[in-house]
């Protein structure tokens, strides 16, 4: 046996070490700044501790903190270290699942009977976590089979529980995640006797972590089933460095004034009466009137976009939803039957069957299609209570919901066309930062020829390579009935929000049987293709409000001007600039000399108008008004009506 071995980095390159030489080896020998700042390694493919030894012609690349997977593994850690901290402050309780997600991490927990926690308790736990990362202590990785793994942990409910499932090959992703492999199983152990099972890999000790912060305390049910044990989540944040942390807080602090549930109220344009229940909103004239703008606009562009409008019922008997497959895999979202004339009848969760009825109704020829069917129609899914938020999370929403029936000869023409029309719609209510993914045919059974697969997938990449857009490629990641694209926006504030999908399905033709007579006269199967451009108008109005933190841009504002007389003999001259506006297709209101000016002024930028103008008697001598911008410190005084309508009028017309 060699007693070197010789190991390959990203570069290329290849490094010689002795036998035996771990990971840590192999970043200290590279360098002392790799050395200090390694997390994890991926050996092969796969990620291990820096502890582990080496292989001879192992490719490994070592990972740092700013990356995504070094940011994972603090994360992870972190979550960890809570767990930790909150034994030693709760003794007896009982751990359940703490995993990485999006910008932190939690720990869903089980204390002692009658003890709870509450924000108020984050501020003692977090203390007693930096106890912990500064006494620097080494996380270790333990193995035990199956059997021995299910005694060590028997007293912890939790984790048994587990090990029985994924022994017993019943296990969830996140078992998965928790344990290993159903023969062995992994644990970590740090301190004076805190263990945690765990696949790992963690940074190589406590003393690599320390910029984390907790958020909040939530209630979740274990495994997500209200049956069972209610337990509390403890969310937090965790990042590589002071600044990362202190970046995203203020970002979070941001996000808190954007708040639409918030806006929605101060601004009223939408509320959430507790006699409707959890997740239904009413919308008030101002939030509906910017509803009704944004539908207006939908509706426009798909009727110049080759759309046909269609109209579907809001219930349907079981029977569709038996041949759609719904009441298979989707019944838990469902809301539950009427019973009527001998007959199940559930509200729709979506629109998608009504619009194969729709194609089912007459025998199809190649020359209509593709046929593309739009509808705004209103869907209900039972969303758990806990799930709810506001506009973004609702049980009662519209989609812009369209599909498209097309052969699969056009397939790759019509994709490219339909994503040119979604990112051009996205374009007008002010998105401009895309990021998309491709999610490609699972590794389980999926319904359609390899062929079908094959084109459906190379039309949706040929689209995104052409619109130059971002993306990633999720391999094995479509649904079983079709790969698909997603688009996802960053707002203002740089958040990513999920909006539109373009979803190709093999699915639905077969179970109901749809067919085209070809060219040839023979009859043929054609392609679906879902598309929710807006994803739901109630979810995109809350990401606009959000996105815009509620200053709209002038063509969606509810009110685009407000004329304010200096006095009262101002009025009538008031009135005159708010009728010329009006007749420009303006949204104008007058508020009267019945305030001082200034409070008058700062209502109008609290109520975030784009545009509040004042008048006088030099304005009503010149045919003139002093302009107030929204976002401007100064106000442009004697600027000419006739100019500010043009003005105004071009920024609506090119919604600006």
């Amino acid at each position: 046996m060699s007693d070197v071995i010789s190991v390959q980095l990203p570069d290329g390159s290849a490094r010689e070490l002795p036998a035996g030489a771990t990971v840590a080896d192999l970043a200290a020998s590279i360098g002392a700044g790799l050395a200090r700042d390694a997390l994890i390694a991926v050996v092969d493919g796969e990620e291990l501790d820096l502890d582990r030894p080496l292989t001879d012609g192992a490719v490994v690349e070592i990972v740092t903190g700013p990356s995504e997977r070094g940011l994972h593994t603090i994360r992870h850690s972190t979550a960890h270290v809570l767990a930790q901290a909150i034994l030693d402050l709760y003794p007896g309780t009982q751990l359940a699942i703490g995993p990485p997600i999006d910008n932190g991490f939690y720990y869903d927990v089980d204390l002692p009977a009658g003890q709870t926690l509450s924000e108020d308790d984050l501020e003692r736990i977090e203390a007693r976590m930096h106890e912990i990362v500064a006494a620097d202590q080494a996380f270790e990785r333990h193995e035990l089979p199956a059997a021995k793994a299910a005694a060590f942990f028997a007293d912890d409910l939790y984790k048994a529980e587990i090990i029985e499932r994924v022994t017993g090959g019943d296990a969830s992703g996140d078992d998965a995640g928790e344990v290993g492999s159903a023969d062995i199983i992994s644990y970590y152990s740090n301190g004076d006797g805190f263990r945690d099972m765990c696949t790992g890999p963690h940074v190589p000790s406590t003393g690599k972590l320390g910029h984390f912060k907790l958020q909040s305390v939530a209630g979740a049910y274990w495994r997500g089933d209200v049956s069972r044990p209610m337990l509390q989540r403890v969310y937090g944040t965790a990042w590589d460095s002071k600044k990362a942390l202190k970046t995203h807080l203020q970002m979070l602090a941001e996000a808190e004034k954007r708040d639409h549930r918030r806006l929605a109220q101060e601004l009223d344009l939408v509320s959430w009466p507790d006699e409707l229940g959890p997740g239904l909103a009413v919308w008030h004239p101002k939030g509906a009137l910017i509803r009704k703008l944004m539908e207006d606009y939908s509706r426009d562009r798909h009727e110049n976009g080759g759309y046909d409008y269609v109209f579907s019922p809001h219930i349907a008997k079981s029977v569709l939803w038996e041949t759609s497959g719904h009441l298979d895999f989707y019944a838990d979202g469902m809301y539950p039957p009427m019973e009527l004339d001998g007959a199940s009848y559930y509200p729709k969760p979506m629109n998608c069957p009504f619009h194969v009825m729709v194609y089912r109704s007459n025998q199809r020829s190649y020359r209509e299609l593709p046929l593309r069917l739009f509808e705004l129609g209103a869907v209900y899914r039972y969303e758990l209570s806990g799930a709810i938020h506001g506009l973004l999370r609702s049980r009662g929403f519209t989609q812009d919901d369209s599909h498209i029936f097309t052969t699969r000869e056009d397939i790759q023409t019509e994709l490219a066309s339909l994503l040119d029309f979604v990112l051009s719609v996205l374009r007008a209510f002010g998105f401009e930062d895309f990021q998309a993914k491709l999610s490609t045919r699972p590794l389980e059974k999926a319904v359609g020829d390899d062929e079908l697969w094959d084109d459906a997938t190379a039309g949706l990449r040929a689209a995104l390579d052409s619109s130059g857009l971002d993306y990633i490629v999720d391999e094995g990641g479509g649904a079983f009935y079709g790969p698909k694209i997603d688009v996802d926006v960053k707002d203002a504030i740089g958040r990513a929000w999920q909006l539109s999908t373009i979803q190709l399905d093999f699915n639905l033709p077969d179970r109901f049987g749809l067919e085209y007579i070809a060219s040839d006269g023979t009859r043929r199967q054609p392609v679906m293709i879902h598309r929710a451009l807006m994803g739901s108008i109630e979810r995109f109005f809350g990401v606009l409000i959000e996105h815009y933190a509620g200053a709209f841009p002038a063509w969606l504002a509810p009110v685009q001007v407000r004329v304010l007389p200096v006095a009262e003999v101002h009025d009538d001259y008031a009135h005159k600039v708010a009728a010329r506006l009006k007749s420009e297709g303006l949204r104008v209101d007058v508020v009267s000399a019945v305030e001082p000016l200034g409070k008058r002024v700062r209502n109008g930028k609290v109520e975030k108008l784009p545009y509040v103008l004042v008048v006088g008697d030099d304005d009503v001598a010149n045919d003139t008004a002093g302009v107030n911008k929204r976002g401007e410190s100064k106000p442009d005084r004697d600027v000419a009506v006739d100019d500010f309508v043009r003005r105004i009028r071009s920024e609506v017309d090119e919604k600006r």
